[in-house]
Formats: structure tokens, sequence, C-alpha cells
């Protein structure tokens, strides 16, 4: 085993060699494959233990183990150590002295750009002023009532469980304080009906909170909800606002709209509203092709709901629907993480920001 041991030997000094010289990634990865891939040298030696007898086998398997736990624990140490090279040369280029003056470290004229976010929500209150809606706001915390009960959402469903919700402290037996950050813009469409009665079309944007996080999703992010009562609305009014929206939004002279069946707690009958579009190239294409995308959900205002807000549900009748504005946002800017939009990283903002002085108008174009 002498022989076999220095052998072993020669091996391990190599590949520590070669992994002390390398200088990038690229080169650490091909080491790793010479050694340890599938037809690495190591990788090959460890095959050849079948061939050995029980005695060599208790000698040469330690030995052989060892040698590739050393290996690989010292390609893993170097990859950090060039990663973490790589970073401070990162840092030193992306330096700012935060403490000089603001005045001395503000951006020349004419660089600074508006959010997506604030861009698209403008688009979207101006296509609903166009089609007659007003702009309705309401408090980013708020009650279980307005929140939950108000909206037809019983005690049991998931969106109340504490996975789903963020909960906050309150007065003890004050059923109605405030005691949550809202999970959609909706209590606003309660707190309209009580204030203003019917009849009434109006949006309510802002922003929401969930708890969740992903690329498709944050725990912050931002809704516009719509509603439309009086005494003679149905679905059929409902899809033609939605067509009137998507078709402005993006731009396309038609947009073909598919309602799917769905079930919410604050509408009956439900529909989730898929989009006709294409992937072409990686690129979404709105209003042709044979693919459909959700984007939103609606349906026409359960009674309960428009009792809840004061209003008399034999006499009155409304649809109702919900959009994420960061999602829209996203399909059509071609935005593929939504947490970019909360990562204030200044090239991304002059990337996909816009001037301040195009402000979006039906006759002039949206993202003119």
């Amino acid at each position: 085993m002498d022989g076999a041991a220095s052998g072993l030997d020669e091996i391990k000094s190599r590949y520590l060699s070669q992994i002390d010289a390398a200088k990038d990634e690229a080169a650490i990865e091909e080491i790793r494959v010479a050694a340890l891939g599938k037809r690495g040298e190591i990788s090959l030696k460890m095959r050849e233990l079948g061939k050995m007898s029980p005695e060599e086998r208790k000698t040469a398997g330690p030995a052989l183990n060892a040698l590739k736990d050393d290996i690989h624990g010292a390609l893993l140490i170097k990859k950090e150590g060039i990663a973490d090279a790589a970073l401070n040369e990162r840092l030193k280029a992306e330096w700012m002295d935060v403490t000089l003056q603001p005045r001395s470290i503000q951006p020349p004229a004419g660089q600074g750009t508006i959010h997506p976010i604030s861009q698209v929500s403008e688009e979207v209150v101006a296509i609903f002023a166009d089609l007659g809606f007003a702009v309705k706001e309401g408090p980013q915390i708020e009650t279980d009532y307005y929140n939950f009960d108000a909206l037809n959402i019983p005690p049991e469903h998931p969106a109340r469980q504490e996975h789903d919700t963020f909960y906050m402290s309150r007065a003890e037996g004050d059923a109605r304080a405030p005691s949550v950050l809202r999970t959609h813009t909706s209590p606003v469409q309660i707190r309209t009906l009580e204030a203003e009665g019917a009849p009434t079309r109006f949006i309510a944007p802002g922003r929401v909170f969930r708890s969740d996080y992903d690329q498709t999703h944050t725990p912050m992010f931002h809704q516009v909800e719509g509603m439309a009562i009086d005494k003679d609305i149905s679905m059929a009014n409902l899809k033609w606002v939605l067509e009137e929206f998507c078709g402005a939004f993006f731009e396309v002279e038609h947009a073909e709209l598919r309602f799917r069946a769905s079930h919410f707690p604050f509408t009956e009958p439900s529909a989730e509203v898929d989009i006709r579009c294409s992937w072409k190239d990686g690129q979404l294409k709105v209003g042709e092709g044979d693919d459909w995308l959700e984007i939103l959900g609606s349906g026409m205002v359960h009674p309960k709901v428009l009792a809840a807000g004061g209003i008399d549900p034999e006499i009155w009748q409304g649809f109702a629907f919900g959009i994420g504005i960061d999602r829209i946002a996203m399909l059509k800017y071609g935005i593929p993480d939504l947490r970019s939009f909360f990562d204030s990283d200044l090239r991304w903002l002059r990337h996909y920001g816009f001037s301040v002085l195009d402000k979006p108008t039906i006759a002039a174009g949206l993202s003119a």
C-alpha cells in the first residue's frame, strides 16, 4: 500500500497546486470535473475499490475518501475566495462616500426617473378616468371587519391565517380597532359605499401586504380594484370595461379576453380573466397568438357585500375586479423579477424608469 499511498499523495499535491493557481470560477470548475467529475481521476480510482480484496479495501477506501474530501474542501474554499475577491472589486468600483454633503452627490439634471410602479399607476388612473371612474383611497392599516367580514370572508378562510396576513396588536375587546395590514384594496369599496351610497363607479389603487416572497410575490405590492354599482349592470358591462382597459393599457387595437369560472367570497358569480397573447423569442405580445395569460380576477358583487356597505341588494347590483399593478407592469415592460421593484438599485431605476415629463394621457399615449 506504500506505493498506492504515495500515488494518492502525488494526486493530492498536484490538484492542490492547480487549485491554488486557479484565477476564476471557470478554472475551479475544470479542476473539479478533472478530479471529481463522473470520469474524473479520483472518481475512477473509487471505482477500482470493487476489484480489490476486502483487506485492500479497508486501507484504500478511507484513503480515497479522505483524498476526495480534501480536494472537495479545497475547491469550496478557493471558490469562496474568488467570489469574495470579485465582490470586493465590485464594491471598490461602486464605492460612494456617504459622509459627503448631499448637494455634492446629486445626479446631473435630467437623470432622475419615475419608478415603473408610479408610471403604471398613473397609466391605470388615466385609462379609468377616461371611462368615467373616480379614484378612491383608504387606510393601509385596516380592521378585521373592513378587510374580511364586510367582504364576506368567513373566519375559517385561509386568507385570515397568520401565514397569509400580517396582524397587529390592538386593545383587548376592541373588535373594530385597526389590526391588520390590508391584504387587498377591497376595504376601500366598503368604505366608499358607506360614505357615498349608490350609484357609484370608482377604482381604488394602493399598497397591500401579504406574507409571501419569491420571484413573483413580495410582502408588499400594489393593486387596483374597481367597482361599479347601478340598477342594471351586468357581466357584459364588466367585460366591456376590462376589454377597453386592456386594449388601452397594452396599446393594442383589440384585446381579446376569456372568462373562466372561479370563486371569490366577495363576488358571485366570479371569474378569472385571461388575455389572448403570444410568446415569441421570450417577448410577450398581447392581442395576438394562440396563448392565454391570466391577468386579473372579477365578478358580480356579492349581495352580502352590498348589504355590508349599506346598499340594498334587491335594488342595486354591480361588478368588481382586482388587478395587480406590479404584475401588469412586469408584463408590459418586460421586467422579469418582482423583487427588483423594491431593491432601490439606481442602475435598474435608470434602465426601467420613465421621464418625469412624460405624464401618461389617453390622447398623447400612455408610454410615449
